[in-house]
């Protein structure tokens, strides 16, 4: 049931008090500061995530790529996987280190209230669990600990939520995991060919029992993590394209935001118009600087009991 007040709707975007960049097309503000959660599982995982690519690696490099006697087969496919698996590493760790957009903690006081310079009659709500002004389409995260703006999910593969500042990061992660794991798998049917026309003593610096075993845990894990990542590129970029996140999904919310077209979309998570830019994890979503204004380091003044507040009409 929509509340008879409008409601105030994200007001680190809204505000020009608390607005340090002016973005064209609209992007989002810059981190200074590494994040990262101290989640165990989500280390876990981040660090399982790693170890599979490197064993990846190990299996086409030392049992597929060395020991073929054609020379060209081997640079250009060593090149071409070491290059994805490279990209696919650097996307994993700018998803885990990117703060995802998170609300600042603990500014929903008085003051802070007051220095937004809301309309009479405008609602703000207070998250319960952060105590943060909590802005449209921000979800509270319980492992983050944070409200999240435009939160996806939280990911526990990359050790962090997928929202508006890293989900660039993550949707070029899942592709060129994605792009791995097709590239393994058609080495692997290729050097089965090749072994059966030769002899296995040949084909590998393994043994022929070894050489299998290998073999079949790599195809096993790169057709888990194809059909794993596929989809979830597929799911992310169709989540951006109808500008609704997953957990707004999840929930069955209805939007009352005003959605935006799919290319303007894509160009808003990615940082700009088309470009080389939009396949590198070492770009960021760049937006042009204004020196004028700038956030408040820290709200002053105690925080707030209520959930709802609704600013006091005037007389």
């Amino acid at each position: 049931m929509r509340s008879p007040v409008p409601r105030f709707r994200d007001v680190e975007r809204q505000v020009a008090s608390l607005q340090p960049v002016q973005c064209d097309p609209p992007c989002h503000d810059r981190q200074n500061t590494m994040w990262f959660i101290r989640d165990a599982c989500g280390v876990v995982c981040a660090i399982i995530t790693w170890l599979l690519v490197i064993f990846a690696e190990f299996v086409v490099l030392f049992v597929m790529l060395l020991p073929t006697k054609n020379l060209t087969y081997s640079l250009v496919n060593g090149t071409i996987f070491n290059s994805l698996a490279f990209l696919a590493l650097a996307s994993h760790f700018r998803a885990m280190c990117t703060d995802p957009g998170a609300v600042p903690k603990g500014n929903a006081t008085k003051e802070y209230i007051e220095s937004l310079q809301l309309k009479p009659g405008q609602v703000v709500y207070k998250c319960p669990k952060c105590c943060s002004i909590k802005p449209d389409r921000a979800h509270h995260c319980s492992v983050c600990k944070r409200c999240i703006r435009k939160m996806d999910h939280h990911c526990p593969w990359v050790n962090n939520c997928v929202g508006e500042n890293n989900q660039k990061y993550f949707v070029l992660f899942t592709m060129y995991i994605a792009l791995i794991s097709l590239h393994a798998l058609i080495m692997v049917v290729f050097h089965f060919l090749y072994c059966f026309e030769d002899d296995w003593m040949k084909c590998s610096t393994f043994s022929p029992p070894a050489t299998v075993i290998l073999l079949i845990l790599l195809c096993f894990e790169g057709l888990l993590f194809l059909i794993f990542t596929s989809v979830m590129f597929g799911t992310q970029v169709h989540s951006i394209c109808t500008d609704e996140t997953g957990i707004e999904k999840l929930k069955g919310e209805i939007p009352r935001w005003e959605k935006i077209p799919c290319w303007e979309g894509m160009k808003e998570a990615f940082g700009g118009p088309l470009s080389l830019a939009w396949l590198s994890p070492f770009t960021d979503l760049s937006c042009r600087t204004d020196d004028s204004t700038s956030i408040p380091e820290a709200p002053q003044g105690e925080i707030i009991e209520e959930d709802v507040i609704e600013i006091p009409l005037r007389h």
